[in-house]
């Protein structure tokens, strides 16, 4: 996904100041283009585009989602003039300036830097050509990747309390090409999302039709890794969406969250600092700071193999960290006395510094069940399916009511789960920390018990012990010169597989990832089935035409096609089809479709690397060469290699 730069300039011929003609088109195409895709820019011009539906409305898109915006003012056109002044009311930042020779600068954007380029007989001046492109190119990089706090407009230079609005609110009311692509974009976010396939999500982010939903993308997909307690990759899709948007609250907050998980507490402690400084009215802020604090103060005192007696020992050693916990809690229900989360949280920690043995005012403490009695049953009122208004009543009975209110309530709550596995899990967590530190144990190995019933109910998903990604060549078709997997190599390839795998130690609980082409990937598959493992083959096509074109084509096709369905008919569910799960293959700016083996083959990596990166393993039957980009062999083997070190190359220039 390349960035969008969109181009504001006269067309045609037009005369200059000094009333020779310049000839725009040329130095569009000289000059402005090739420097702007030197610099990895997609390229617009209202004029160039070759596409059905108003220009008009393609122009306004383009002008107000654009990641940067080139506008040429060696004239006075209204045009361009018009769309500047457009760009500079709605984003501040993204505007590069460029201008031929004049005798005079416009006075409103007389102090504002511009790159110049040279004329000569109203064409680009072949002499000075090189060095202009050069300086373009130079600049545009420097722009993009300049902080997103630097502001380049002068309508948001004046007015500092401006903001920018979100990019959704940019979409034209009329439908256009890119409102199209956005619509079938998201909705396939959404089903991933909906599905909690952060794989998918991180191949859909990457396909993002314009740099301005990368940010969205990325944040989606840090969510669903978040979920999935996967909290070093989660990391870093939030830290590559705050190179969008640096200021992006939801990408601070879930990266303060996942470096609070990873037990970097003065990192997180660090974030919240600035979250709480910027946003001080801000409940779900203070909250985070809370939940930050409190993981800490957990880490302290519970340690494997203690006892609930030892673990309440040594927590009532740590009353200093608990408070600090406390207080971020209260100062968000302060905030915001409708937030019941924050408030239960303030109100468990306050009771468990009771029962530390700190001394507690039991105003205090009264005034904070008051709260959140208020605050989770309006709650429930508002949304009767409110799951966790209903977690934070049913906390709230199991720390003050008698044992039948808190047998009803946890009845209630986890009715109100709908089988929903992670919220459970969450209570549950909450839950074991009570017990853990011998708190009302009574009352909570009641409601605990209530918990892992509903949870044995429901169906919890599968985590792998071990996820082996593979990679390899089709058997050769015949007469393929030069040979690369010939039929007859068939038994010493399938032998080698069967020895890394029992290397690797695989076995049920393990999942198998790959294609199912004739050769490597289908090897690899039946030696998998025949270990236990659970087999999620995905193909980049749906299944006739991949059975067309990568299973046939061996010169012994007929046979691979019948151990085809013979593997699929083992299955416990069908082979996911790319084209069902991600849409149509993406384009590029000249209208390219992406190759579906490489984007089939990144969606296998980013599935692997969504269950936890020292989980994968990777084995590859490779002869070294081609596929050098995003989603070939030689990219799988190397982002694998770079994160776990778990790889097993078997090298087809040394099997035969």
């Amino acid at each position: 996904m390349k960035p969008h730069a969109f181009v504001a300039m006269p067309f045609g011929s037009k005369p200059g100041h000094d009333g020779q003609p310049i000839d725009f088109n040329r130095v569009y195409s000289e000059y402005i283009e090739p420097a702007l895709a030197a610099a990895g820019m997609a390229v617009f011009r209202a004029d160039r585009e070759q596409r059905a539906g108003d220009i008009r409305t393609d122009m306004f898109q383009e002008l107000l989602i654009a990641d940067l915006v080139v506008a040429d003012l060696t004239l006075d056109n209204p045009n361009v003039w018009y769309e500047l002044g457009i760009r500079h009311a709605l984003r501040a930042r993204g505007v590069i300036l460029v201008q031929g020779p004049r005798a005079n600068q416009p006075f409103d954007l007389y102090t504002d830097r511009k790159l110049r380029y040279g004329l000569i007989g109203g064409v680009p001046d072949p002499t000075t050509l090189d060095e202009d492109k050069r300086a373009l190119t130079e600049m545009v990089r420097a722009t993009m990747t300049s902080s997103t706090r630097r502001k380049v407009s002068p309508v948001f230079q004046l007015i500092p309390n401006l903001e920018q609005p979100e990019w959704r609110r940019l979409l034209l009311a009329e439908r256009n090409e890119f409102s199209a692509a956005y619509a079938n974009w998201s909705s396939r976010m959404e089903v991933a999302r909906q599905k909690n396939r952060p794989g998918d999500i991180l191949v859909l982010a990457d396909e993002t039709p314009v740099r301005a939903l990368h940010l969205e993308a990325k944040r989606a997909a840090g969510n669903a890794l978040l979920k999935l307690e996967q909290y070093e990759l989660a990391l870093e899709q939030f830290e590559q969406a705050l190179a969008v948007d640096a200021d992006d609250k939801p990408s601070r907050e879930r990266k303060a969250v996942c470096l609070g998980r990873l037990g970097r507490y003065e990192e997180a402690r660090e974030w919240v600092r600035q979250l709480t400084t910027d946003y001080p009215r801000d409940a779900e802020c203070w909250a985070l700071a809370g939940r930050v604090e409190k993981e800490k103060w957990i880490a302290r005192w519970r340690q494997p193999g203690l006892t609930p007696a030892q673990m309440y020992q040594a927590a009532t050693n740590e009353d200093a960290l608990l408070a600090e916990a406390l207080e971020p809690y209260r100062q968000a229900f302060i905030a915001d006395p409708a937030h019941h989360y924050s408030g239960i949280n303030a109100l468990t920690l306050q009771l468990l510094r009771q029962h530390c043995g700190a001394s507690v005012a039991q105003t205090l403490i009264d005034n904070l069940v008051g709260g959140v009695l208020w605050a989770s049953l309006t709650a429930q009122e508002r949304d009767r399916r409110d799951y966790w208004a209903r977690a934070s009543y049913a906390e709230l009975c199991l720390l003050v009511n008698p044992l039948d209110s808190v047998r009803r309530e946890y009845g209630n709550m986890v009715a109100a789960a709908n089988g929903d596995w992670f919220a459970l899990d969450s209570s549950r967590q909450t839950l074991t920390l009570l017990r853990d530190i011998d708190f009302r144990p009574v009352e909570t190995a009641a409601a605990l018990a209530i918990v892992d019933r509903e949870i044995a109910r429901s169906s919890p998903p599968f985590v792998p012990r071990q996820v082996v990604l593979f990679s390899g060549h089709m058997v050769d078709a015949a007469q393929r010169e030069p040979p690369r997997f010939p039929a007859e190599q068939e038994a010493v390839a399938a032998a080698r597989i069967g020895e890394a795998l029992d290397q690797l130690g695989v076995g049920p609980g393990d999942l198998a990832l790959a294609q199912a082409a004739s050769g490597g990937d289908l090897l690899f598959l039946e030696a998998c089935q025949a270990r236990g493992l659970r087999l999620r083959p995905m193909l980049p096509f749906e299944a006739p035409e991949f059975i067309e074109r990568s299973i046939l084509p061996a010169s012994n096709g007929e046979q691979w096609r019948q151990r085809y369905f013979a593997l699929i008919a083992g299955l416990d569910e069908p082979p996911r089809i790319m084209p069902s799960e991600l849409g149509r293959l993406p384009r590029d700016t000249r209208g390219v479709e992406a190759n579906a083996y490489e984007r089939c083959n990144l969606w296998l990596l980013y599935t692997a690397l969504a269950w936890g990166v020292d989980k994968v393993r990777f084995v590859c039957l490779w002869n070294g060469g081609g596929g050098d980009g995003p989603g070939g062999t030689a990219h799988m083997y190397e982002e694998v290699r770079r994160r776990t070190g778990r790889v097993v190359w078997l090298d087809t220039r040394k099997l035969w």
